[in-house]
């Protein structure tokens, strides 16, 4: 692409970024129209740029062609302590002109190399899903998927259907010993094959002083499956908006959201997962939301197959490269 300029992002070109973002936005609705249609307008998509471009330590540039802006990529580090040396582009970090997606790879290349020099080897870049030609111009500069951003419709008003063995209900404060138990389920599961989680895992007794303090915050409804009197799970619902990982265009409003669920090893195959992720889509569709969403690890091959059965379908991949 040896008509192809790239450099710096400057304020004058965040029109110009916002017009892509917008159109990209505009197509990813054509595959799933459940995504908001805020982002679609340009005023929408420049303050989404500006909030990528605002956050510390972000860099970014553009790639031009004549005199358009056919492209841009901004990126920015989150906690060190958590994901060491790292980089994130998010849903609103880049977008090309459309049909020119391999436009990224040109971007990438321009700018990597001054993340690499700033110790930021841990990547992570979050592509419309069904957007084939820039999914897989990422993959060709190494980048695999990691994790699925996915959505789906709250349920018709049929209810759960009960069984007999099993119920399950909100949980109550003298549910916080195995509660807490549970909410290490999940990253002790990570942590092992095929997920290989590098991610720290809280104590037991961390865990629990947390769900003390905030047990009775309104903004969570946890839920609990119980198999003859015995607790075996729990998933947690709530807003969106709670989320600190969505943001941009993949912040949709009016949407609830699936935080967190666990079944106990020695438990599972008994149908609770499903019970429990029913029950936070009744919850969203009683409360009023419009949408629901949640997210899992590829290669959280449980949660792959729970959330996919469950009709959540992807909206957003991250893919992640390790540098080194």
């Amino acid at each position: 692409m040896t008509d192809l300029q790239i450099r710096e992002i400057r304020p004058e070109d965040i029109d110009a970024a916002a017009g892509l973002l917008a159109a990209r936005h505009r197509a990813h609705r054509l595959v799933e129209p459940l995504l908001d249609e805020r982002h679609e307008d340009e005023s929408a998509a420049r303050a989404d740029v500006e909030q990528a471009l605002e956050l510390p330590d972000a860099s970014g540039v553009v790639a031009i062609r004549g005199r358009t802006v056919v492209g841009f990529l901004v990126g920015a580090p989150k906690d060190s302590t958590v994901w060491g040396g790292n980089v994130w582009v998010e849903a609103a970090g880049h977008a090309t002109a459309i049909g020119q997606p391999d436009v990224v790879r040109e971007l990438y290349a321009a700018i990597a190399g001054r993340w690499v020099e700033a110790g930021w080897t841990n990547q992570h870049v979050l592509v419309p899903a069904g957007a084939a030609g820039l999914v897989e111009a990422w993959f060709s500069l190494d980048f695999g998927q990691q994790h699925l951003h996915a959505i789906r419709e709250p349920p018709p008003r049929a209810g759960v259907i009960p069984r007999a063995e099993m119920i399950v209900r909100r949980a109550r404060r003298d549910d916080i010993p195995i509660v807490a138990e549970l909410e290490l389920v999940l990253p002790r599961h990570l942590a092992g094959s095929p997920v290989f989680s590098r991610l720290p895992i809280q104590s037991l007794e961390d865990v629990t002083a947390e769900l003390a303090a905030e047990f009775d915050n309104p903004d969570y409804t946890t839920f609990v499956a119980e198999h003859e009197g015995r607790v075996i799970g729990d998933a947690i619902a709530c807003s969106l908006e709670v989320s600190r990982s969505y943001v941009g265009p993949n912040r949709p409003r009016d949407t609830a959201f699936l935080g967190y669920a666990a079944v106990l090893p020695e438990a599972r195959g008994r149908g609770a997962g499903r019970l429990l992720g029913e029950a936070v889509l009744e919850w969203a569709r009683d409360e009023g939301y419009s949408r629901v969403m949640t997210d899992w690890r590829s290669t959280n091959l449980e949660a792959d197959r729970a959330w996919r059965g469950l009709g959540f379908r992807p909206a957003f991949r991250r893919l992640h490269r390790l540098v080194g």
